[in-house]
């Protein structure tokens, strides 16, 4: 699942809502999802304490 945010200060935003929607989920239908991402116009890519990759758009390309 992905969540995109027009500034890395919304990346805790964006990782709520994936958490809120994961929660609704039927993972018993559909299953659990691979990974959790925020594609964010920051300059570092990390993984939250809550399993949430925060991912900045420039690592993706050129």
């Amino acid at each position: 699942m992905i969540e995109i945010k027009l500034g890395e200060a919304t990346a805790d935003e964006g990782a709520a809502a994936l958490l809120k929607f994961t929660a609704k989920v039927d993972t018993g239908k559909v299953g659990v999802p691979q990974a959790l991402i925020v594609i964010t116009t920051g300059r570092y890519a990390y993984t939250r304490a809550d399993g949430v990759r925060v991912i900045p758009l420039s690592v993706l390309g050129p």
